[in-house]
């Protein structure tokens, strides 16, 4: 059977349902013969198509669960990660299915770069892009903020101010503020301590002011840390937290409706938070979600 057979059976069934006499009329055009529509019919599915049906299923559930944002690799991994799956699946047969499904995984946005602030206090950049050295949790903080908004159209901005363990991209901990200020960048890494516990991990931060006050480094003084700080214009330096609020904007916020109150800003933030860190699965953490990959070190 041609792929032109089976598309024309596929929509005679649909239209000659709903139309008595239909099916024969257009059998009749199309030059086709009842008795191959009939065989069609009563046909047994092999258990290739069996495995595209289910296969159908299962991707438009995961696209839906993961609000349209989840490219071939990410739905592979999935796929492999479903106990009901005891079949291999090729990402060839992954990225055919998903454009049979009209499936499209929104491209990342472009950063803007920021205006350079007041420096007080500045170190090397120690972890010198070495993003693959932590071997277990704790051993490198790296921390950043952005811009966040919401209200009827997006009027209210607030930054969101983040630590994220490199191990593992798990985000520690966060906080909303007016603006990136020490004060507000001080309170987030007070949460992301009384979460570890007493580790002295490397804390990697840009420039900023937030992060060159006296203040700042006093505190983090005080916990005993090694601090690293990225080179001036040299915005791969914190890459990986930058990589974390870009997907957390694209893949979770811009997916959403704008929320109208901070209280929904919130509630919405913490659920996206809890899904990257409990949910999200990664070929760079070996199919593990973030919480996974730090309990399989520990």
């Amino acid at each position: 059977m041609t792929a032109q057979h089976k598309l024309a059976y596929q929509n005679i069934q649909e239209i000659g349902a709903n139309s008595h006499g239909a099916q024969a009329i257009i059998l009749r055009k199309l030059g086709l013969s009842r008795q191959a529509y009939h065989q069609w019919l009563q046909r047994e599915p092999t258990p290739w198509a069996q495995q595209e049906e289910l296969l159908k299923g299962k991707m438009t559930k995961l696209f839906k669960q993961h609000r349209q944002c989840i490219g071939a690799g990410k739905m592979k991994l999935y796929l492999e990660h479903d106990e009901s799956i005891d079949f291999y699946v090729s990402l060839k047969r992954v990225k055919r299915l998903m454009t049979v499904l009209h499936f499209k995984c929104q491209s990342r946005i472009k950063k803007h770069h920021r205006v350079k602030q007041e420096e007080q206090e500045v170190r090397d950049s120690i972890l010198n892009q070495q993003f693959d050295q932590s071997t277990k949790p704790n051993q490198v903080w790296l921390s950043d903020s952005t811009e966040v908004r919401y209200g009827a159209n997006g009027e209210h901005k607030v930054r969101l101010c983040g630590v994220l363990d490199l191990h593992g991209r798990y985000l520690l901990a966060y906080h909303l503020s007016p603006t990136e200020t020490s004060e507000a960048m001080i309170e987030t890494f007070d949460q992301a301590f009384q979460n570890a516990g007493d580790v002295h991990p490397l804390v990697h931060t840009d420039r900023g002011s937030a992060f060159t006050s006296k203040a700042f480094n006093g505190f983090m003084t005080d916990h005993q840390v090694i601090r690293s700080m990225s080179r001036p214009g040299t915005p791969y330096d914190n890459a990986p937290i930058e990589r974390w609020w870009n997907e957390f904007k694209l893949n979770w916020l811009a997916s959403h409706p704008m929320p109208k109150t901070k209280q929904e800003l919130i509630g919405l933030i913490e659920a996206g938070v809890y899904y990257f860190n409990y949910i999200d699965r990664t070929t760079q953490r070996n199919g593990f979600t973030a919480n996974e990959y730090r309990r399989e070190a520990a």
